[in-house]
């Protein structure tokens, strides 16, 4: 009975990705009909985003967004819908996305480029508002897991939270608090696999804690794997999953020995190298594999801004919701955010 929790993942795995796995020849005409579940990465003049396990590139405009159904016709030809053309998007109006597009929306009329973009990237895992050029220089420094959705925006979001509410409330209601904050938090944020997976692992935690039970980070990183294949087996070929599985497999084995041979540093640049230097170590190689390029400067240009973005993400949220309400305010917040950002940009645009 040990092992039957991961064997039954296992078969169920197994089972669901070749049961639901669609079968495409190449050369084949068809007509996709998808949720989009993140924003489409902007190329120029076109969007491109994944849909039924398809490359998908179309013009800028219509624009689409994090929960539009689209239907779109092309040609299969390698993983990718070559000739794509759109037949029809329906805009979600549910509460997460509405929200989502009100914030985003104010921060482009607070901000200006690439911190707009910068601070939607950061906050809510928005690739819609970077500039291709500033795009360009995050990709090439390393610091993309940054800019976009990633597991450490979740980590926050639990930090904070539960920060403030253990202040006020009893743990078990604490707990409670936060796990409705990191499901609200993916509603408007989006489901990309590295918040599914940091949102998994924070509410097994929190399951561990109030029912006494001793669970390991890496049962917990394994069962959140399985957990979110057995729901998504087309995650198993996605990058952000698998990326994000590495870097935090690798920061579990290395980051505390390389913290300890960097113990000379000051402790801000230290935790900050440490980590990032930890992580590089297992994505360089799917990166150059997959990219042909790394970094070598990667780890110290994350050191030198990751100490930015609790920052960024806490300013941007609270500025971004009282915009809705109070924009005044929301304004005021916002610029007090801006040096952090414009220092980030910076810092990314002079290493690119």
């Amino acid at each position: 009975m040990k092992y039957f929790l991961w064997i039954f993942l296992i078969v169920l795995i197994t089972f669901r990705y070749f049961s639901t796995r669609p079968v495409y020849q190449n050369g084949d005409i068809i007509r996709v009909t998808s949720i989009i579940y993140s924003d489409p990465t902007i190329y120029g003049n076109y969007q491109t985003f994944n849909a039924a396990e398809l490359k998908v590139s179309l013009p800028l405009f219509p624009e689409i967004y994090y929960g539009d159904r689209v239907i779109v016709d092309g040609l299969v030809d390698d993983g990718k819908l070559r000739n794509a053309k759109l037949i029809s998007v329906d805009a979600f109006e549910g509460f997460g996305s509405g929200i989502r597009e009100r914030i985003i929306d104010f921060y482009q009329q607070t901000l200006p480029q690439p911190m707009a973009g910068l601070v939607s990237g950061i906050t809510l895992g928005s690739k819609k508002t970077l500039t291709a050029e500033f795009w360009q220089n995050v990709k090439n420094t390393g610091v993309a897991h940054v800019v976009v959705a990633s597991g450490t925006n979740v980590t926050f979001v639990v930090s904070f939270v539960f920060a403030i509410s253990a202040l006020y409330l009893p743990r078990k209601k604490s707990i409670f608090i936060v796990i409705l904050s990191i499901i609200l938090y993916l509603f408007i944020s989006g489901f990309d696999a590295p918040l599914v997976r940091a949102a998994i692992m924070s509410l097994l935690a929190f399951w561990a804690q109030s029912s006494g039970r001793l669970v390991t980070a890496w049962k917990t990183l394994l069962l959140a794997a399985g957990i979110m294949l057995a729901i998504e087996p087309d995650w198993v070929t996605d990058l952000g999953f698998i990326l994000s599985f590495v870097s935090t497999a690798s920061i579990m084995i290395f980051e505390k020995r390389i913290a300890k041979f960097l113990g000379f540093l000051p402790k801000w640049l230290k935790q900050g190298f440490s980590t990032s230097l930890s992580a590089q170590i297992g994505v360089a190689p799917i990166l150059f594999v997959t990219f042909g390029r790394f970094n070598l400067l990667s780890p110290l240009i994350n050191s030198l801004v990751l100490w930015t973005v609790p920052y960024i993400m806490i300013l941007g949220a609270l500025g971004g919701m009282l915009g809705i309400f109070l924009p005044f305010l929301g304004r005021v917040v916002l610029y007090i955010c801006y040096p952090l950002a414009w220092f980030f940009a910076k810092t990314v645009s002079f290493f690119a």
